[in-house]
């Protein structure tokens, strides 16, 4: 019943999405005329562009490397098992060099599937919890989340460039020299597509939200007892993330992708901060301590502009599937 409902929240969102975009795209150009059709075909082109080599940007940005099957047999052992589970090819397995404990899969039609974890997260998390969180990013390339994630990202970039667009010909007059053009509607429809700019982008943020949840289920159903292994592996990467950021300043870098990421670097210290009077002296009592922690109005608003869940929902609902009891 979760799984059924879950995806028809991610149905309607996308609907949504494609109703809504449909809808002010042919009022916006009725407006404005032909002349701006071609705002749309560059921004995709555009997109598709930056979709196609972003697996290699990736790799630079965060100094991803192949993991050699020799030195890492036990990772590779385990991307296999949970690949043939899954049911899709198994990926190429990555090691990215970033200072914290996370993982992230990536791919395009260029690069092929890969799946990358950090080197930190080997050293931090047990061997079953780094299963669990394999087990999420198999999940994102079985649905294809890299594809979909890139075509709903496409939507507010057009509304943007539109925005743009409009309101420079308008301000510097160019727009009122066209074809008997009126600057001020120029001006409305720019303010009016930044404003749609804002709406697409938080509902693109509340699909990515609940693609995590749906990344998190899979990984509970391919992996054994793999509800209590990721809640864990969550927990400790929270901890462990902002721990670090309240000793060392973040790179910014790390952020670049942070959609990709299995947790949210930028809010991990601002979770850790409110959980360090937890201690982590057994994994479970973390989980359980995250899981009872109060939600506030502030973490609410905060999850509206996050690509994640926030870690106190997410780890309930993980609880839920375990068929924990929770607070």
């Amino acid at each position: 019943m979760r799984l059924l409902k879950l995806k028809l929240y991610m149905v309607g969102t996308v609907a949504f999405l494609i109703a809504l975009t449909t809808l002010f795209f042919a009022i916006i150009l009725q407006l404005a005329g032909a002349p701006l059709l071609f705002v749309i075909p560059m921004v995709v082109t555009f997109n598709l562009i930056q979709w196609l080599i972003a697996p290699y940007l990736i790799e630079m940005i965060y100094g991803v490397h192949e993991a050699p099957p020799h030195r890492y047999p036990r990772l590779h052992r385990i991307v296999e098992r949970l690949s043939l589970r899954s049911g899709i090819p198994k990926p190429k397995v990555m090691i990215a060099h970033i200072p914290i404990p996370n993982a992230f899969a990536y791919g395009s039609p260029i690069s092929g599937s890969r799946v990358a974890v950090t080197e930190k997260l080997l050293d931090v998390l047990e061997e079953e919890e780094v299963e669990a969180v394999l087990g999420h990013e198999l999940g994102h390339l079985k649905h294809r989340d890299v594809h979909i994630m890139m075509f709903a990202s496409v939507l507010p970039a057009i509304f943007y460039y539109l925005a743009y667009s409009l309101m420079m010909s308008a301000y510097y007059g160019g727009y009122r020299d066209r074809e008997g053009g009126n600057a001020g509607l120029a001006l409305l429809i720019g303010m009016a597509s930044l404003v749609l700019y804002y709406v697409v982008s938080l509902v693109v943020l509340y699909l990515s939200r609940l693609r995590e949840y749906y990344a998190d289920m899979h990984s509970v159903s391919v992996v054994d007892d793999g509800a209590r292994k990721l809640s864990e592996a969550l927990a400790k990467i929270v901890a462990y993330t902002g721990r670090y950021a309240s000793r060392r300043r973040m790179d910014p870098g790390v952020g670049a992708f942070k959609a990709l990421f299995i947790a949210d670097p930028d809010t991990s210290r601002n979770d850790a901060v409110r959980l360090a009077r937890y201690g982590m002296n057994k994994d479970m009592q973390l989980v359980m301590s995250i899981a009872s922690r109060r939600l506030t109005w502030a973490d609410r608003l905060l999850e509206i502009f996050s690509t994640h869940p926030n870690i106190v929902k997410r780890i309930r609902a993980l609880l839920e599937l375990q068929r924990l009891p929770t607070p």
